[in-house]
């Protein structure tokens, strides 16, 4: 585009790095990751996009006849301002870029005028849901970072949140574009409007959309198979992913899929991290609320790898990534980029870059953290706050935590079945599928204690002993996962009388069967190599039997009163 002055308008805060239009090696490479992509089933059925698109009709009448209901029978307004009232429903996340798969939930963002309030939301709109026989899994969590109700609407999985603006009526043509809209709103309304706004403005920045959405497909499906996609474990989630895609698109505005998706993997690989990822120039606005500025604000010049929401108020959505975390990101940049590399110049396949992770057969040793329930929407998901401690170990050079729990439930018949499943004894003949219930027989026979778990596994990447030292290398991580533990139990959401949190540590020789999946095999160690294992861990729940029996196998050290290790955790969950 070019402006009056002569110079070319571009998107980005930097000009393009090239404009040169598509090569025929390019467009050859690019024909063949489509195919790919397709053979590795990332795009829907079109009978299923339809279905998408009926549904995401039906809920935008439902939400006018919310507001409308709300309008007269809770408001009492007139007959013709309660149907002018309005109401709007608006797609964001995977879904509006274009970039969602088969089977994969939609993020929706239900907005009202100023008169209908979150709790009506929670009330007269999940009333209306529940009484419709097209939906089904309904359930209401208010209690989260940004208020949701999940559903299943004609086996289309929603998650609809809710935001009130201070506006009479919301009309069908409405943006949020606009930061005047954020105006006398609360936390919680800003949160929810934060992610239609950040994707839209995604979608704004990027000069092709058609390029921009292959490519990030490709990411995608990459990142999953490598298992580095989420950003809750410390990770990139999928905002931040797309955001890095975008950027890349930037600088070869010109460019294809498959080109962008070689240039992303060797800039990336390169990136002088903590060099921040921006799509443009951070705004200020109308509010007095935190926008990321590492200069003004402490806490910002710790983040590692910073990519930054170019809506505002602009925030960083990868401050989870920790020091481990980041040195697994790099190295799967250098991975691919080297794979990519040997593609663009056809002594390479697409698929390669899509092999699955190893994770459960790279390390020798392994955290097992298992957290437990009475109720599967209260359970723990977080861990990285461990991983930020473990950093802090000597002769730990890495702490690599796994992407995803696993999830189980346990209908335990006596107390003692309890105890032993909060801390990781299972009976396989109490264990059920998530979605299968204990039949009336048993639950008529016994009175039945149903517990939820979930594990997760962080792998440990021991340093190598120096050479010519005889000393045994000390791994004392008892007080780090104390310490976490101490950090989970004075969370606001955790209660001592149903939940539980139990750590230990695991060879990979021990880890259960469902952990493998396709035909992978356990890790097989070579008998030449010396075994150095690793200081027992405390659970904090007074376990000395396991330390004296740990103690008499030769697997701790002698010394009884390691010296404790600051950590750099944060502090607070």
């Amino acid at each position: 585009m070019e402006l009056q002055n002569g110079q070319t308008k571009h998107l980005g805060v930097t000009p393009p790095i090239a404009v040169t239009y598509p090569t025929p090696r390019e467009i050859e490479v690019t024909d063949s990751l489509v195919q790919e992509l397709t053979a590795q089933g990332t795009f829907e059925s079109e009978e299923e996009s339809k279905r998408r698109e009926v549904v995401l009709g039906k809920l935008d009448k439902l939400v006018k006849e919310f507001v409308y209901n709300v309008s007269r029978e809770k408001k009492k307004l007139p007959e013709a301002d309660a149907k002018e009232a309005g109401g709007k429903i608006f797609t964001f996340g995977s879904y509006r870029l274009g970039v969602h798969g088969a089977g994969t939930d939609i993020d929706t963002l239900c907005v009202v005028p100023r008169h209908v309030t979150r709790e009506d939301f929670f009330d007269e709109m999940y009333r209306i849901l529940k009484n419709l026989s097209e939906v089904n899994e309904l359930t209401c969590v208010t209690d989260a970072y940004v208020p949701v109700i999940k559903l299943r609407f004609q086996d289309i999985p929603i998650d609809l949140i809710f935001a009130r603006l201070e506006l009479p009526k919301v009309p069908d043509e409405l943006e949020l574009r606009e930061n005047t809209l954020l105006k006398n709103l609360d936390e919680t309304c800003i949160r929810s409007l934060n992610g239609s706004r950040v994707t839209d403005e995604i979608l704004r920045l990027v000069p092709s959309i058609p390029a921009f959405r292959t490519s990030l497909r490709c990411i995608k499906l990459w990142a999953k198979r490598r298992a580095i996609y989420s950003n809750v474990m410390g990770f990139f989630g999928g905002v931040a992913w797309a955001m890095l895609v975008a950027r890349i698109c930037q600088l070869y505005p010109n460019a294809i899929a498959g080109a962008i998706v070689s240039r992303f993997f060797r800039i990336m690989h390169q990136w002088k991290w903590p060099q921040p990822v921006l799509l443009k120039p951070i705004e200020d606005g109308p509010l007095q609320v935190r926008v990321w500025n590492p200069k003004i604000y402490h806490g910002d010049r710790f983040h590692l790898m910073p990519i930054i929401t170019p809506a505002y108020p602009s925030m960083c959505a990868t401050h989870n990534v920790t020091q481990s975390t980041k040195k697994i990101i790099e190295r799967e940049f250098e991975r691919a980029a080297e794979i990519a590399d040997h593609v663009m110049v056809g002594s390479g396949k697409w698929a390669d870059l899509f092999e699955k992770h190893d994770f459960f057969i790279r390390y020798r040793y392994y955290l097992q953290i298992i957290v437990s329930s009475d109720s599967s929407e209260r359970q723990l998901k977080w861990i990285r706050h461990l991983i930020s401690k473990l950093e802090s170990v000597e002769n730990l050079e890495l702490a690599h935590p796994f992407v995803k729990g696993f999830d189980k439930i346990h209908h335990c018949t006596n107390d003692q079945m309890a105890t032993d499943v909060m801390h990781g004894i299972f009976d396989s003949t109490s264990v059920t599928d998530k979605n299968t219930e204990l039949s009336q027989n048993n639950t008529d026979a016994v009175t039945v204690r149903v517990i939820y778990t979930t594990t997760f596994y962080v792998g440990l990447d021991i340093s190598r002993r120096d050479p010519g030292t005889k000393a045994p290398r000390q791994l004392n991580i008892s007080w780090p996962t104390q310490e976490f533990i101490k950090l989970v139990k004075v969370w606001d959401k955790y209660d001592e009388k149903s939940m539980g949190i139990h750590i230990k540590h695991v060879k990979s020789s021990e880890l259960p069967p469902e952990v493998f999946e396709d035909g992978q095999k356990r890790r097989e160690d070579s008998k030449k190599r010396k075994r150095v294992p690793p200081e027992v861990l405390e659970d904090g729940q007074g376990k000395r039997e396991e330390l004296k029996k740990r103690k008499h196998d030769g697997l701790a050290e002698k010394d009884q009163n390691p010296k404790k290790i600051k950590s750099n955790s944060p502090n607070g969950i």
